[in-house]
């Protein structure tokens, strides 16, 4: 991934993204020159935005950090802080600093998309790669176009696939409403996150445990029935809810010799 300095362009007097206009942890921005207030959310906005950080969290890969909120000096006169930001782990080789956003995600609700679209433009001048616009109201999917200076609606069955992101984002999933869980799960059963594959694989060793007792139950059952030792609906379920390994393998052997039910489940 580029760095900043590669990003905003060799020999640039721009400043830099740390060096900030506004102060970082204040309601304002710096756009035009104009300090901007940015209001608390509202439920949409603030709701869409609570889900766009777990989805773009779980799709992104182990070489990128995200923010949400981060503010970053984009020219000389422009101060903003996108919603969600994508950016490289690694530090800047050249300054030892953090390096530009590479992707920018902006929640539009009361905000304007034409206003949404001037932080956006000033983002890509500076060298974010890619910003992408939720609109909550109209549920869709934007993403800022250099080359027409407006926004281009995405196809909402489409996905949105960059070198940040460690699986394709599901458009669809940024513009429905409620949980996420399903969509985070998914992207990390793709990235073969290791919590999850460990979860698995004990499921599966569970699973299988779990189909040799069965096996071994059934067995029990079999051979009582066929040297015809009575047994009523609750000894059947008794032997096999069993999942005691080595039980079983006890009821096996006295299977063979038996003449009760009782005999059989008797414990020494």
């Amino acid at each position: 991934m580029p760095s900043d300095a590669a990003g905003a362009g060799a020999g640039s007097d721009l400043p830099d993204i740390d060096d900030h206009l506004v102060e970082p942890g204040t309601r304002y921005e710096m756009l035009d020159g104009e300090l901007v207030y940015v209001p608390p959310s509202d439920p949409p906005h603030g709701e869409r935005q609570f889900q766009l950080c777990a989805l773009v969290a779980a799709h992104t890969g182990s070489d990128v950090q995200g923010a949400s909120d981060l503010l970053t000096r984009i020219s000389k006169n422009d101060d903003v802080a996108p919603d969600v930001s994508l950016y490289p782990s690694a530090r800047d080789p050249g300054t030892g600093a953090r390096q530009l956003e590479q992707i920018a995600f902006e929640v539009v609700s009361t905000q304007s998309l034409s206003n949404a679209g001037r932080k956006a433009a000033k983002l890509v001048a500076r060298g974010v790669r890619r910003v992408f616009a939720i609109d909550v109201e109209r549920a869709r999917v934007l993403e800022w176009s250099a080359a027409l200076g407006t926004w281009s609606m995405l196809d909402a069955a489409a996905t949105i696939a960059d070198p940040a992101l460690a699986v394709p984002l599901p458009i669809e999933t940024l513009i429905r409403e409620g949980k996420t869980d399903d969509a985070v799960q998914r992207a990390l059963a793709a990235k073969h996150n290791p919590v999850l594959e460990t979860i698995k694989a004990s499921s599966r060793a569970e699973g299988r445990e779990e189909g040799i007792g069965r096996g071994k139950a059934e067995a029990v059952v079999a051979v009582l029935e066929a040297r015809g030792v009575p047994l009523d609906r609750g000894d059947r379920d008794r032997i096999l809810g069993e999942q005691d390994l080595a039980r079983l393998e006890r009821w096996i052997v006295r299977a063979i010799a038996c003449t009760s039910a009782a005999e059989l489940l008797a414990e020494p």
